[in-house]
């Protein structure tokens, strides 16, 4: 099945002609469709080797006798392997555009991939790359060798707004492709200049220097993003996004959230618009209130990640805003739906199934008024399809009742989150007092 280009090769490099069966024959059974003439394409030719994006794998291509390329066998293997163990749901969706007022990416990127503007370009978004993301007999273009257009999932709320999503475990996978192939063209580009040693494999090595000493290349731990550890704490976003330079940083740390993903994007409060953490992708999305309109929320089963699964995680997110954490509260959309989703949960109608009682209909929650005048603020709670009446009122809570058993419940499932929170932390004093002693200059008392 496979043609060997070079004999005897230890890794065994066959013809890319021949990796497109092996990856199509690899993958035929995997839950995450891919797509064919993954290799066929003339490969990039960036620091002096080809490369090829398979899955969140980078594969290195060579170039061998005859003018032909060539790719390891044993490395098409190894990326069909980890794409074959991702397990994805199709519910679990991720919406993947088209955003208002999303800025078009900056030319100069270390990545060429750039997945999201690829997308956005080939459904016809303004703005994206038009026909520059298409193959060029026309084909659509696959992303990360994977037919993305097979789950791409198309939502149109009022008939002529439409909004696309995309499976959570894809997002996740794209962007740690991105990741991964910015990685990899900065550790060519080093190795490419002599300040450092890095093999054309999809996971450069550390190489012997001069003196046959071990150096450690780009791909090392100096490398790998490293753990957020609060320090925008406190600022602006409206400030710190205009700083140059602040993407690059923010993709040196690892998501604040998940704490495995590499970090995309600035998460902020849009209430307070202080800065919470860098985050990935796919976490932005996952806490994005789902509205239907600009006052109400659609309550769906996600709720359960973040106010029950992972809410530890989620609530000190969400704290890590100095306004949040001094009022302890959450952001309205967010209040409104742990008002529906928690507080508000034993008034949801149930019917049965064949294992036992589901909840009934679509939970939402709409409000009026606005939390700077919580004193008319009402939340109400309803059941959208219930088999008891097409629409159902559960309950009205107001903002400050709402606001006050937040802070009970907050106290008994995150204390330490609560014990943090409330006006009356004063975090720039010492823990121990300064010694007052007698000033020698003076007849006074000085503080040192």
């Amino acid at each position: 099945m496979t043609e060997r280009v070079v004999p005897g090769r230890a890794d065994g490099l066959i013809t890319l002609d021949a990796a497109d069966a092996l990856w199509g024959g690899l993958t035929a059974g995997g839950a995450v469709p891919t797509a064919s003439g993954v290799f066929t394409r003339s490969p990039a030719t960036r620091a002096r080797t080809g490369y090829v994006l398979l899955g969140s794998r980078v594969v290195a291509t060579a170039r061998a006798g005859g003018g032909r390329w060539g790719v390891a066998e044993r490395e098409v293997r190894r990326a069909a392997a980890e794409l074959n163990a991702v397990v994805m749901d199709r519910r679990d969706l991720v919406r993947v555009g088209p955003f208002r007022g999303a800025p078009e990416p900056e030319r100069d990127e270390e990545t060429p991939l750039r997945w999201r503007w690829r997308v956005a370009g080939e459904l016809g978004e303004p703005g994206g790359p038009g026909r520059g993301t298409r193959h060029e007999d026309g084909r659509p273009c696959h992303l990360v060798g994977i037919d993305w257009r097979r789950l791409l999932v198309e939502h149109s709320s009022d008939g002529t707004r439409r909004t696309w999503w995309l499976p959570r475990a894809v997002v996740r996978l794209l962007d740690a492709a991105e990741y991964a192939e910015r990685r990899w063209l900065r550790a060519a580009r080093i190795s490419e200049t002599g300040t450092a040693v890095a093999e054309p494999s999809s996971h450069p090595r550390r190489a012997e220097d001069a003196d046959g000493r071990r150096a450690t290349s780009p791909e090392g731990p100096a490398a790998s993003p490293r753990p957020y550890g609060r320090e925008l704490e406190g600022q602006l976003y409206s400030v710190l996004s205009r700083k140059p330079g602040i993407s690059q940083k923010v993709a040196g740390w690892v998501c604040a959230v998940c704490g495995g993903a590499p970090a995309t994007v600035l998460d902020h409060c849009h209430e307070h618009g202080y800065v919470r953490a860098p985050v990935c992708q796919s976490c932005n999305t996952r806490e994005r209130p789902d509205h239907l309109y600009a006052n109400d929320v659609r309550v769906a089963n996600r709720y359960t990640r973040l106010f029950h699964t992972d809410a530890d995680d989620w609530l000190r997110h969400w704290h890590r805003c100095t306004g949040c954490r001094a009022r302890t509260t959450l952001p309205l959309p967010h209040l409104a739906a742990w008002t529906a989703f928690i507080a508000c949960r034993s008034l949801r109608p149930t019917h049965r199934a064949p294992r036992g009682r589901e909840p009934c209909g679509t939970l939402c929650v709409s409000w009026a008024g606005s939390q700077n005048a919580p004193r008319s603020c009402l939340f109400t709670v309803t059941v959208d399809f219930c088999p008891a009446g097409e629409h159902r009122v559960l309950a009205r809570v107001s903002y400050r009742e709402a606001a006050e058993r937040f802070r009970g419940w907050l106290a008994e499932t995150a204390p330490a989150v609560a014990a943090a929170s409330g006006p009356d932390r004063l975090d720039g004093l010492p823990a121990q007092p300064r010694p007052v002693v007698v000033d020698p200059g003076g007849e006074g008392l000085g503080l040192f």
